[in-house]
Parts: structure tokens; sequence; C-alpha cells
């Protein structure tokens, strides 16, 4: 299940315009940027995804859905979400999570042409 997760993820961040997998830092866990800035982390034990957020979206998503969200350590002050992967993830809401941090990361004609 973790490795499915896994290619899931990866299989949406890279259909985006600019998308590239690299490590960040030290960690073996895939994380994807955009010209080298991280929109989507995941994390080393492969249970857990971080990713920009919208203003205000990490408020309601952890607020309505604590065992699905969380704020993540070392950016959830800048408003990034985490989501716990298992098998019940929606997988199209987590397409659009992805998508909207692509978009808030991307140069804007790289993100108009998602």
């Amino acid at each position: 299940m973790v490795d499915d997760a896994v290619q899931r993820i990866r299989e949406i961040c890279m259909a985006l315009p600019g998308a590239e997998e690299k490590p960040f830092g030290g960690h073996t866990a895939p994380s994807f940027r955009v010209r080298d800035k991280l929109f989507v982390m995941i994390s080393e034990d492969l249970s857990e995804m971080t990713l920009k957020a919208l203003p205000g979206a990490q408020k309601v998503l952890v607020g309505s859905n604590p065992a699905r969200f969380f704020v993540p350590r070392y950016v959830g002050h800048k408003g990034w979400i985490g989501i716990r992967l298992d098998a019940a993830t929606d997988w199209d809401e987590v397409a659009g999570l992805i998508a909207e941090s692509h978009a808030m990361t991307a140069p804007k004609r790289n993100a108009r042409r998602g």
C-alpha cells in the first residue's frame, strides 16, 4: 500500500508542468519541486506527505478532519498542510491539493499551462 501511495503521488506530481523529483536535503523519501522550489514532500516512513496550501486551507482541513490532516513541523507555520496516507486516502482530493501547491510554487506562466 505504501509503494502504491508513493507511486500515485509521483504520477500526480510529474504530470504537472516543470515538476521534477529530487530528494530534500539528506532525506531519501521523494519530494517534488518546480524550478527547484518544493511543493510536495513525503515523509521518510512514506506514511505522510506535506504540501503548500492556500491561505486559510490549513485551518479548515485540519479542523474538519484531524485524523487525515495535520499541521506539519517546520513548515506548518507557513500554512503547509500534512496528509496521512492510508487505504482511505481520497486521491481526487489529494490531486487537487497537489495541483494547488504546484500552482502556488510554479512561475505563473508554468502554472497557467497545467
